[in-house]
């Protein structure tokens, strides 16, 4: 077996070379390893600055991002207001995902409650019940004109009077979740106690009115114009109607029973004959 001896390149190369992929941060740094590159220069959606507007879904993806413990807290306060709510409670991050349920779960709670409530004073009360489905209307209407109809308005007019310290989210999620209180109120409600609902709607009214009052009127007192403060005794008395609209329709139900003995029904008439002479009437 022979060797042969292969031809060269002779074109000046010194053999093979390395090219570095670096960059030339690697080459500054001594030729060292830089760290790898980020997830940013990645180009990673969520690292890069968002420019999504109001018309957008990621927009209103940031209300929404809220887990059970903290909606189930933030009802609590709801129940118990000792500190303000906005800033201290949902510590200026106010979400609209729990007022939306809170106001469902209300709606719910309104129709199944005098649901049941109404078929049992039906059945102590010897009558056959139907239910009214139109309950279920109003109550979607009065709840959700409400808890957000009315802040909404609000917000609006607050910004013509160019008070910014709250957005349309801060105003819905106070009344969203100063809804609260009248899911159990609504569960006591079924009680058939007429005198103990009057005092439970009574308790409610005076507890969601003092929890609105105590977040809004900081707001309100922000505006230039002194008037705005005279919007406090309106939303309390629109407050109180809802309060007393709730009980009328929802929370008022009576077991009747009959009073006496029940008449016989009237016997069939027989045509007067020779066999049955008509009765003789004695005037005295």
């Amino acid at each position: 077996m022979s060797y042969q001896n292969l031809a060269t390149d002779d074109r000046g190369g010194t053999g093979l070379e390395f090219q570095s992929f670096l960059g030339t941060e690697s080459q500054g740094n001594g030729g060292r390893l830089s760290p790898g590159p980020t997830a940013s220069s990645r180009g990673y959606l969520h690292n890069q600055p968002s420019a999504s507007g109001f018309w957008t879904v990621e927009y209103y993806q940031q209300f929404f991002d809220v887990d059970t413990k903290t909606v189930l807290m933030r009802c609590y306060a709801a129940l118990v207001p000792t500190n303000d709510f906005v800033s201290d409670v949902c510590d200026s991050k106010p979400d609209m995902y729990g007022p939306f349920w809170t106001l469902t779960t209300v709606i719910f709670f309104l129709f199944v409650t005098t649901s049941l409530a109404s078929s049992i004073g039906s059945y102590l009360s010897d009558k056959p019940y139907n239910y009214d489905f139109t309950l279920l209307s109003v109550a979607v209407g009065l709840v959700y004109a409400y808890g957000m109809g009315l802040p909404a308005a609000l917000w609006a007019l607050m910004r013509y009077l160019s008070v910014t310290e709250w957005g349309l989210v801060e105003w819905l999620a106070v009344w969203g979740y100063g809804m609260t209180v009248w899911i159990p109120v609504s569960l006591l409600c079924i009680a058939p106690f007429p005198l103990l609902r009057w005092v439970l709607v009574g308790l409610a009214a005076i507890l969601s009115g003092y929890f609105l009052v105590r977040n809004v009127y900081p707001v309100l007192a922000l505006a230039e114009q002194k008037s705005t403060r005279l919007l406090v005794p309106i939303i309390a008395v629109i407050h109180l109607g809802i309060a007393l609209t709730l009980k009328i329709l929802f929370f008022s139900y009576y077991i009747i029973k009959e009073v006496g003995v029940k008449e016989p029904d009237a016997l069939p008439s027989s045509p007067v004959g020779p066999d049955n002479p008509a009765p003789t009437a004695f005037f005295l």
